[in-house]
C-alpha cells in the first residue's frame, strides 16, 4: 500500500526505493553499501539491472483445473519451491543437477530468490514465471534455479550481498543472473514483463543478457570474476591487530544517541514511514533504562520502548480480531500495514511485550503478550509442536472470487459491521447499537479509512483497516458507559467478528518449520511464562523444544537440522537430503534453551544448550578473524563465507551469540566463552563505535559483557512454596545481566557436576536461601523475595 510498502530498504532505515521488493531483510545501510559499490562498479563491464518501480496488480486468478507444467520443484517440500512447481519454466532447486547442467551446456544461471508469502514473490510469478512465452525463453536460454530464502539463507545472503553492494539496495524476489561457476555480474529485485516508457521488462532483458552472453563470453567471466574478489575484500569482518572489545559506555551512549534522534515522539518508532516493529531496538532501550535508570537519559529509554509498544498494539498492525502482529506498517501511524504474519516477528514481540510488563506492572502489555502467543498456538502451531513459518498477505475476498488481494482477510466495511453488530446498547443513547460503539472505538468510517496513498492499486476502496481511535475512558464516556461494561461489550464484537471472518478463505499458510524460528519463539513462551507467572506458557514452549529434539537434531552427529515440513495427513516430513543448520539456528536455539531452564529450571536443556554450543564453535568459529561464519565450511557452491554485520527483522546471530556465551560460561564454569564473547566484540569494534544503531542487539550485549552476569542462585526445594515465591521474585524482576539457577540439593545432577561450587552454598534456617554471585565469588545469603528483590534491583 504505497510505494513503500514494496521498495523496502533491506538496512532497516529508509533509503530511496531502487526496485520493487518484498520483505525486510537484515543488511547493508547506505553508507556501507557505497563503499561496497565504488570497487564493483569499477570492476564489472556489465552492467547492473536494477529492478523497476513500476506497479502491479496484486490480484490472481485460480488455476483452472489440472496444471499444464510440472518441473523439478514438485519434488521438494519447501512451499515456496512448490507455488512454482507448476510454472512453464524449467526450474531447478539449488544443486548439482542445476551446477552440472550450466557447465555442460555452457548456459548462464537465472537465479530467483524469494519466499512463500512475498507479496512481489507472487506478483513476478505471474507476470513473468507463469508466462509460458517467457518461460520459454528462460528455458532456452538460462539454467533456472529457485531457492526459497527461509530454507537456504547461505545462498541468500551472498547473493544479496552482491545486490546491496552494487545497487545500495536489495529485496525480495531477488534475480541474479550467474556464470556456470556461479558468481554473479548482474542482478536486481522485481522486473515487470515488459517495457514501459521509463523501465525496462523482464523479457527484454533476459534476451539482452542472453545476447551479451553470445557476443562478449569474456567479458562477462573477466567482470564477474573482479565482482568476486571485490566481494571478498569488502565483505570480511575480522579482529583487526591488538583490538579489544569497545568501551561499552562509549558504545550504549552513541547507540541511545541514535535511537533517540530517529525517534517518532509522536507515534513511537525509529522512522516516519514505514515502521518496523524493529524488537532489537525496544531490547537495547530496556537494558539502557535498567543500567540508567536514575538519569534523564534512562527514563526517556523506557518512555521510548513503552509509547512504541502502546502504539503498535493500538495499531492496525496489531491483527484486533485475529490476533498476532503484521510485518510492518507502511505508514506513519502503524495503520495500514503490510498483511503477512511472520514467525519471528509474533516470537520476538511476545518477549518485548513480556519485558514491558516486568518493567511496567501494567496489565495492558502483558494482555498483547497473551493476545500474541495465542494466535500462535492457534494459527501457526503444528500438533507435533513446532511453529509454522507464516501466512501470506494475500487472500480470496471471498470464495467466489478469482483473484487475491492483499489484506482481504483481515479488513471490513462499514455496513459488515453494522450488520454483525445490531443490537441496541442498554444504557447508552437511544439508537446506539453495538455497531456505533465498536465503530467509533476503531476508527471505522462509512467509506473506509484507509487513504488512497496506502492502496494505490484500491485494493482496500471502501474498506478499514481497525486501528484503536479512543482510549477507553473517552469511549466509554462518549456513550455513557462503564468501562467493565464497554470492555465486555467489545469482547462480545471481536467474537463475532471473528466468527463472521472465519468464513472468509484464509490466506496461505507457509507450513515450513526452521529451527532458528521455533527458537525464537520458544523464548517468547518461555520468557513470557516466567515474566507473566503463566505455566501454560512454558508448557508450550517444553512442548516445542521437544519437537526441535524429535525432527530437527540429530543425536548421532550432535547436529541440528534447518528444516522440516507438515506433509500428507498432517505428519512431519523431511528433506529427501536434510539442510544442515545454519548459524542462526544454533544461536536462536541456544538462546531458547536457557529461557527455557530459567522458566522450567529442567536441567535436560540447559545440558542440551551447552552440548550445542560445543557444536556450534567447531562448525564456524573463525580462529583467524574471530567471531562466527553464517554457514560452515566445506560448500563448494557458496563462493562467500560471509559474517552478518547488522541487526534487522531478526537480530544478527553473532550478536545474540555474545550474551549465549557469557550465559553459557555462567552455567559451566567455562572462561574460555568469556573470552569468545570479548573476541566478538573486538572484531565488530569499529562497527560498534561508529554505528551502533546498525548492531543494537551487539550495543545490549557489549553492557553485558562489561557489567559481568551475576548468577542468582536459589537454594531449595522445587516443590516448597517458600522457593517458588523466590523464584516468582526473580521473574518479577527484569535485570538484563542475570541468569537463574536453582540448586536442588542433588550433588549427581548436572548443575552440581558442572560448577562445584554450588554445593558450599547452604539454605539457611532451612528456609529457600538466595545468593547473587558473580566471578565465584557470593554476597550474602538471604531468605526474602523483598531481600532478594533489594539485590536485583541494585
Amino acid at each position: 500500500m504505497g510505494v513503500w510498502r514494496v521498495c523496502e530498504a533491506p538496512s532497516g532505515l529508509p533509503t530511496p526505493p531502487r526496485g520493487l521488493v518484498c520483505g525486510l531483510g537484515s543488511a547493508l545501510g547506505p553508507a556501507p553499501a557505497a563503499m561496497f559499490a565504488a570497487p564493483l562498479r569499477r570492476a564489472r563491464r556489465s552492467l547492473f539491472l536494477a529492478g523497476s518501480i513500476a506497479m502491479a496488480t496484486a490480484g490472481r486468478a485460480k488455476p483452472p483445473g489440472p496444471p499444464r507444467y510440472t518441473n523439478r520443484l514438485i519434488n521438494e517440500k519447501s512451499p515456496y519451491l512448490l507455488q512454482h512447481a507448476h510454472n512453464p519454466v524449467d526450474w531447478y532447486p539449488w544443486g548439482q543437477e542445476a551446477f552440472d547442467k550450466a557447465k555442460k551446456e555452457n548456459k548462464l544461471i537465472f537465479l530467483s530468490v524469494g519466499y512463500s508469502t512475498c507479496h512481489w514473490c507472487h506478483v513476478m510469478e505471474e507476470e513473468s514465471f507463469q508466462n509460458k512465452e517467457i518461460g520459454a525463453i528462460m528455458n532456452e536460454n538460462f539454467v533456472c534455479i529457485k531457492v526459497d530464502r527461509e530454507e537456504r539463507p547461505d545462498v541468500d545472503k551472498v547473493y544479496m550481498t552482491f545486490v546491496q553492494a552494487t545497487s545500495g539496495g536489495g529485496g525480495w524476489p531477488m534475480s541474479v543472473w550467474l556464470t556456470p561457476d556461479l558468481k554473479p555480474f548482474a542482478g536486481g529485485t522485481y522486473f515487470p514483463p515488459e517495457d514501459s516508457a521509463r523501465r525496462i521488462g523482464f523479457r527484454t532483458l533476459l534476451l539482452r543478457i542472453a545476447e551479451q552472453w553470445r557476443q562478449n563470453k569474456d567479458a562477462l567471466l573477466e567482470s564477474s570474476q573482479k565482482i568476486l574478489e571485490a566481494l571478498l575484500a569488502m565483505s570480511q569482518i575480522r579482529v583487526q591487530g591488538q583490538q579489544s572489545p569497545p568501551p561499552s559506555e562509549k558504545v550504549l551512549a552513541t547507540c541511545f544517541q541514535q535511537l533517540s534522534n530517529s525517534y517518532d515522539e509522536d507515534y513511537g518508532g525509529f522512522s516516519e514511514s514505514p515502521k518496523f516493529p524493529t524488537p532489537v531496538n525496544l531490547n537495547f532501550l530496556f537494558t539502557y533504562w535498567a543500567l540508567h535508570r536514575a538519569t534523564p537519559e534512562g527514563a526517556r529509554a523506557l518512555q521510548m520502548a513503552l509509547h512504541t509498544l502502546r502504539m503498535m498494539a493500538h495499531g492496525g498492525i496489531h491483527d484486533h480480531i485475529g490476533q498476532g502482529f503484521h510485518r510492518y506498517s507502511t505508514d506513519q501511524h502503524w495503520h495500514v500495514p503490510h498483511f503477512e504474519k511472520m514467525l519471528y516477528d509474533q516470537g520476538q514481540l511476545a518477549a518485548a511485550y513480556s519485558k514491558a510488563y516486568q518493567i511496567s506492572g501494567d496489565e495492558f502489555f502483558a494482555d498483547v503478550a497473551g493476545d500474541i502467543l495465542l494466535y500462535v498456538s492457534r494459527d501457526l502451531g503444528d500438533q507435533a509442536g513446532g511453529f509454522y513459518s507464516a501466512e501470506d498477505a494475500d487472500s480470496y475476498p471471498t470464495a467466489e472470487s478469482s483473484e487475491k488481494r492483499e489484506g482481504a482477510f483481515c479488513v471490513w466495511g462499514a455496513e459488515e459491521i453494522r450488520a454483525l453488530l445490531p443490537d441496541p446498547v442498554e444504557g447508552a443513547a437511544e439508537g446506539t447499537t453495538l455497531g456505533d460503539v465498536f465503530m467509533h472505538h476503531y476508527g471505522v468510517k462509512e467509506d473506509g479509512n484507509v487513504s488512497p496513498m496506502q492502496d494505490p492499486h484500491q485494493e482496500l476502496k471502501g474498506k478499514n483497516v481497525l486501528i484503536i481511535r479512543s482510549s477507553p475512558e473517552l469511549t466509554a464516556a462518549r456513550f455513557g458507559l462503564e468501562q467493565g461494561r464497554l470492555s465486555a461489550l467489545l469482547r462480545d464484537s471481536q467474537h463475532r467478528l471473528r466468527a463472521a471472518r472465519a468464513q472468509r478463505p484464509r490466506p496461505h499458510l507457509d507450513t515450513k518449520m526452521l529451527a532458528s524460528w521455533n527458537g525464537l519463539m520458544i523464548s517468547g513462551f518461555a520468557q513470557a511464562g516466567a515474566a507473566l507467572a503463566r505455566q501454560e506458557y512454558v508448557s508450550r514452549a517444553v512442548q516445542a523444544a521437544g519437537f526441535l529434539r524429535r525432527h530437527l537434531f540429530d543425536p548421532a552427529s550432535g547436529r541440528l537440522l534447518r528444516s522440516c515440513y507438515r506433509g500428507e495427513d498432517s505428519a512431519v516430513e523431511q528433506s529427501a537430503v536434510p539442510i544442515q543448520g545454519f548459524l542462526e539456528d544454533y544461536v536462536f536455539v541456544i538462546q531458547a534453551l536457557f529461557d527455557l531452564y530459567e522458566a522450567s529450571l529442567d536441567q535436560s536443556w540447559l545440558e542440551w544448550a551447552l552440548q550445542l554450543q560445543h557444536t556450534q564453535d567447531k562448525l564456524f568459529w573463525d580462529p583467524k578473524g574471530f567471531a562466527y561464519f553464517s554457514s560452515e565450511a566445506g560448500d563448494s557452491s557458496l563462493l562467500l563465507r560471509l559474517k552478518d554485520d547488522q541487526d534487522g527483522a531478526e537480530p544478527n546471530a553473532n550478536s545474540v551469540t555474545v550474551t549465549n556465551l557469557l550465559r553459557a560460561a555462567c552455567y559451566s564454569g567455562h572462561t574460555e566463552w568469556v573470552e569468545k564473547a570479548g573476541q566478538i566484540l573486538a572484531a565488530f569494534s569499529e562497527r560498534l563505535q561508529k554505528i551502533p544503531l546498525a548492531l543494537p542487539e551487539m550495543a545490549r550485549a557489549t553492557a553485558v559483557f562489561h557489567h559481568t552476569l551475576k548468577q542468582v542462585v536459589v537454594c531449595g526445594d522445587p516443590q516448597g512454596e517458600d522457593t517458588k515465591e523466590m523464584l516468582r521474585c526473580v521473574h518479577s524482576v527484569f535485570s538484563p545481566n542475570k541468569v537463574l539457577m536453582l540448586a536442588d540439593g542433588d550433588s549427581a545432577g548436572f548443575l552440581y557436576r558442572q560448577l562445584p561450587f554450588l554445593s558450599s552454598l547452604e539454605r539457611k534456617d532451612g528456609k529457600a536461601t538466595a545468593y547473587l554471585c558473580s566471578n565465584f565469588a557470593c554476597s550474602l545469603p538471604v531468605t526474602s523475595p523483598q531481600e532478594l528483590r533489594g539485590l536485583l534491583c541494585q
